[in-house]
């Protein structure tokens, strides 16, 4: 979990807490912690309380959108941080069209691990 800085913060349309993301995916709030500290999701201080927030993009309903988890493991292993990370994710790609996030969240997301592998080359 990092402090976000206002350029990731400005990236980023919108945020959800931990409560809300529990209430969104019907588990226990322990349980979002758990998946922040498996990798699986990304949380970030911000905010006048500095209360973890996640990118709201990363939630479809009622589950973590599909392909984020992957593409989260292929980003670390490359040596990425979670702020860049986030930048990444959250930057506009030409070449998908749109940002990495938004083609997970539209079911594309063999094009974005596609591209997270190419950057570790």
């Amino acid at each position: 979990m990092t402090e976000i800085d206002a350029k990731i913060d400005a990236l980023v349309p919108a945020w959800l807490t931990l409560p809300d993301i529990a209430e969104m995916l019907d588990v226990e709030v322990t349980r979002v912690r758990q998946l922040v500290k498996e990798g699986q999701l990304i949380a970030v201080r911000r905010g006048e309380n500095r209360a973890l927030h996640v990118p709201a993009a990363f939630i479809d309903g009622d589950k973590v959108v599909k392909g984020l988890t992957g593409t989260l493991t292929l980003l670390r292993d490359d040596g990425f941080t979670d702020e860049e990370m986030l930048e990444w994710l959250f930057t506009p790609d030409p070449s998908l069209p749109g940002t990495p996030a938004q083609a997970l969240s539209e079911n594309r997301g063999t094009e974005v691990k596609r591209r997270a592998q190419a950057l570790a080359v």
